[in-house]
């Protein structure tokens, strides 16, 4: 096919920009990179192909273009009714439109022509050629990057009291969703009750919500979305001296401190609590921790990590891994029954035992509502392993018809 080069001028107010098309037919419409409304005027220039511009945009082309979840930055070249274009020179045109418009509305409506602004790459060439931005992952992004370094600073924040549940306190900084223990409230904001009384100790901790208290980040967990909270001004000496008393791998009698979506929290002693995390709480599948423990419950743990003046543990680790029963007994290729026990953004999560389960993507599927429509959550179906890594307890598979 015979190919020609199209110089697209574009006038947006005081702006000009010059967009480059390559390889579009002379029968065919060129398809100009951004759609313009009427009050925008287009020049079109057909002109010959010249040897030095093949060339230019072969290396143009060769330059390594940012990956899915990267971060880029360009100046905003067209802002219209629900979308905003970025110049990523020399990638191509960024496009926010769709949800990621609509979740980013209050930061678009302060934007204008030429604002410089950061980005999140969530499809690098959509079916128009553009690439997909989000700016609230961006942000967010963004967020658990300062966040670190607010641990690092030990920086003090003055928030809201938004909520609380009866393990604690919820918060909330720049747009992220947090959690104090109230073992790590001071002792003038601590509930005191008599009894212990779990309701009683969630009506006191009620009357802080709307509060502003000073507090400091201790954790974050960016896959959950959730960061940690202290408001005691721990000497960071004392707990490494507290923590020097503890070994990976030592097995340890704990008391439940606090209940949340992503696991729960132990003390250990006082002033110290470890984190749970809601994957290592079992080998099957948990959808909720508040429907296997409760606050106060005496259970025991194993340590698995010491890092960065936190400790991490288990539950699941004290018991049999139920993974070792398949080891030289499945492999790749292999067609196994399974039954469908979850849906995520990733596709469905099949269990073959109890503990035991393998992802079928939802690339193998024509979409994910396709997937969800042909497995059913609870039904059994025949599936083929695609990958089997017992020791990392990884599995995935596709479906048989």
């Amino acid at each position: 096919m015979h190919s020609s080069i199209f110089f697209v001028r574009v006038k947006v107010l005081k702006a000009v920009f010059r967009v480059t098309l390559l390889s579009v037919s002379p029968s065919l419409e060129p398809k100009p990179y951004i759609r313009f409304k009427a009050d925008v005027l287009i020049i079109m220039e057909n002109e010959e192909i010249k040897e030095n511009l093949v060339l230019s945009s072969i290396v143009d082309r060769s330059t390594n273009k940012p990956e899915i979840d990267s971060l880029v930055e360009g100046p905003v070249i067209l802002i219209e009714k629900s979308s905003v274009y970025l110049d990523l020179a020399p990638f191509g045109i960024g496009i926010i439109y769709g949800r990621e418009f609509i979740n980013a509305k209050d930061v678009i409506n302060n934007i204008s022509l030429g604002d410089i602004i950061k980005a999140k790459i969530v499809e690098t060439e959509n079916e128009d050629g553009y690439t997909e931005l989000s700016l609230k992952e961006a942000r967010q992004a963004l967020a658990w990057s300062e966040a670190e370094k607010a641990i690092k600073a030990k920086t003090i924040l003055n928030l809201e009291v938004k909520d609380a549940n009866k393990g604690g306190l919820i918060l909330e900084w720049q747009g992220i969703q947090g959690f104090l223990p109230a073992s790590q409230l001071k002792s003038d904001h601590y509930p005191r009750v008599l009894d212990s009384d779990k309701d009683k100790i969630l009506k006191e901790l009620k009357k802080l919500i709307g509060e502003h208290i000073s507090v400091m980040i201790i954790s974050t967990l960016p896959k959950e979305g959730k960061l940690i909270f202290s408001e005691k001004d721990n000497n960071p000496e004392e707990k490494k001296e507290i923590l020097s008393k503890y070994n990976v791998g030592d097995n340890l009698d704990c008391t439940v401190a606090g209940i949340v979506d992503f696991g729960i929290f132990l003390k250990l002693e006082d002033g110290l609590e470890g984190l749970v995390h809601i994957s290592e709480l079992d080998w099957g599948l948990v959808e909720d921790p508040r429907n296997i423990f409760k606050v106060g419950d005496k259970i025991k743990a194993k340590v698995i990590e010491i890092k960065d003046g936190k400790i991490s543990l288990s539950v699941k680790a004290l018991k049999e891994n139920p993974w070792k029963e398949f080891e030289g007994k499945l492999k790749k290729g292999d067609i196994i029954k399974g039954v469908v026990i979850k849906y995520n953004k990733h596709g469905a999560l099949v269990s073959i035992k109890e503990g035991v389960a393998g992802l079928v993507h939802n690339s193998t599927f024509a979409s994910e509502a396709k997937l969800r429509e042909k497995l059913e959550l609870g039904k059994n179906y025949n599936f083929q392993i695609t990958l089997f890594e017992p020791k990392d307890q990884k599995m995935t598979l596709i479906h048989l018809e």
